[in-house]
């Protein structure tokens, strides 16, 4: 038979399941002393509640070690006396059988008190809209008083319109529809509505539950908590100089909504693991890279956007100097052009592209080409080309092509990288190189279009009707450009980076 220090790990051992409910027990009756007492088998037991984890094996399916003896008034094995489950374990070493008391464990929090799904929709939803709407209404409500504007109803009513912009939705003035959203605003919000759907998964006692459809259920509930909160904040700007749509302002409050929170649901119920584990490996692979290569070709709009605003600091400067509106509303102004700064990173990874963006009606600024009528005096635009780039323009060009040579070759080091923990590493196979970087300029393509499509809209009517970049057209070259790249940098990695076991 084997000793207690020949035993192994395995979760199913009798022996290492009483030893670990032994130690965790508040009060334990040793076995000498309860054989010195005269008692041949300590019987007490601590009620344990059916659906709480033990640690322990059912009763059932511990080895029979009956030896046939009956105790009066004990109640049946696995049962004490008020009807709850025992443990029983048959302690072969010692050659005694006791029944081990088990304490009670203290039940998760999440699943002790769980909220409806209503009411931690409605508390989390009103939550978030107040974080990113406080300060927005903070920072217009202080320059309206340093202005000599003050107001807090007139701070209220400007910042829930600034509100409803960075949720894309238009606001009619005296000189048009407004209708740029700013990004960075609109970053914020999203970010907000991700951890509102983090929270309700919480809540309602489905944090880790596996479960897609929890997740779909948060990101709808919110959704629709959103979409009403959209529709007041719309009835209440609109007014004859700020009209809103409410109709408007509920759909794209519920399309965030739901979207925004649904990738923290995900999370939260770790639904988006269970995904990316049923998935294929190929099509795991593909979409991260893709998602590394839009990230990479932002990060350069970034690096090129920010050294075109430094380069034309002067001109930066003598545009705010030129508002002549005091120092609150310098601040002001250069706080609307950080908001739209975001915007501004996209713009520059689509001029990076080729396709480039629109400031107005029929104008264009590409790598090869600018062509803009007169355009409003805002320190973010200071750094526009003054025309089309010469041979450091092909240099530029170049730089899309090798983002995607980069993500194709961190795909296969983070390929390479995960099976090193496997015993045997298996070969590297050329369909997962290919097949992952091909697919990776689709999703690259996808999420640059749709941030090309979210960073353009409208500033007023006329000529500044159309402002942005085209979205299908950036997202066409970026899934081209990044497919070929992706793909060639994967098979480079394949042919010449580490070996498998290295």
């Amino acid at each position: 038979m084997p000793s207690p220090h020949d035993r192994s790990d395995d979760p199913d051992d009798a022996f290492a399941i009483a030893e670990a409910a032994q130690v965790a027990a508040r009060e334990t009756v040793p076995l000498d002393r309860a054989r010195s007492e005269g008692v041949d088998r300590p019987t007490e037991a601590v009620p344990i509640e059916a659906d709480e984890p033990t640690g322990a094996i059912p009763a059932a399916e511990l080895p029979d070690a009956s030896d046939g003896r009956a105790s009066e008034g004990r109640a049946p094995e696995g049962r004490a006396a008020d009807g709850h489950a025992t443990v029983l374990v048959d302690d072969r070493v010692l050659g005694a059988r006791e029944t081990v008391k088990v304490p009670e464990q203290r039940r998760p929090a999440e699943r002790r008190r769980r909220a409806p799904l209503p009411l931690a929709a409605a508390f989390a939803t009103i939550w978030a809209a107040l974080l990113s709407y406080l300060p927005v209404a903070a920072v217009i409500g202080l320059a309206r008083t340093i202005e000599g504007q003050g107001g807090l109803g007139g701070a209220a009513h400007a910042g829930l319109a600034g509100w409803l912009l960075g949720h894309g939705v238009p606001v009619g003035t005296s000189i048009g529809a407004l209708g740029l959203a700013p990004l960075l605003l609109t970053t914020l919000i999203v970010w907000r509505l991700n951890r509102a759907g983090l929270h309700v998964t919480r809540a309602m006692g489905a944090r880790h539950s596996g479960k897609i459809g929890d997740a779909l259920l948060v990101g709808f509930a919110i959704g629709l908590c959103y979409s009403l909160l959209g529709s007041l904040a719309g009835l209440a700007v609109d007014a004859p100089h700020t009209e809103v749509s409410s109709g408007h302002a509920a759909i794209n409050f519920f399309l965030l909504g739901a979207a925004g929170s649904l990738f923290g649901a995900l999370r939260g119920t770790d639904a988006l693991s269970v995904l990316a584990r049923r998935a294929p490996q190929v099509l795991r692979h593909g979409v991260r890279t893709g998602m590394v290569a839009a990230l990479l070709l932002l990060a350069a709009g970034a690096a090129v956007a920010g050294l075109s605003i430094a380069v034309g600091g002067g001109p930066a400067a003598d545009m705010i100097s030129e508002f002549r509106t005091g120092v609150a509303g310098q601040a002001g102004i250069t706080l609307v052009s950080l908001a739209y700064g975001a915007n501004g990173v996209v713009w520059a990874a689509a001029y990076l592209l080729g396709p480039g963006f629109a400031l107005g009606t029929g104008s264009v600024v590409r790598l090869t080409e600018v062509t803009a009528g007169p355009l409003p005096a805002v320190p973010l635009l200071s750094g526009l080309p003054n025309g089309p780039m010469g041979a450091a323009g092909i240099a530029l060009l170049a730089i899309p092509v090798v983002v995607g040579l980069t993500a194709g070759w961190l795909m296969v080091l983070r390929v390479l990288s995960d099976r090193k923990d496997q015993p045997k590493p298996a070969e590297l196979r050329w369909p997962l190189v290919l097949g992952g970087g091909l697919l990776a300029g689709p999703v690259a393509g996808l999420l640059l279009g749709l941030m090309s499509l979210f960073s353009g809209g409208s500033l007023g009517d006329g000529r500044m009707a159309t402002v942005g970049p085209d979205p299908w057209q950036v997202g066409l070259v970026a899934t081209v450009v990044v497919a070929v790249s992706a793909t060639i940098g994967a098979a480079a990695g394949r042919i010449f980076g580490p070996s498998p076991k290295g």
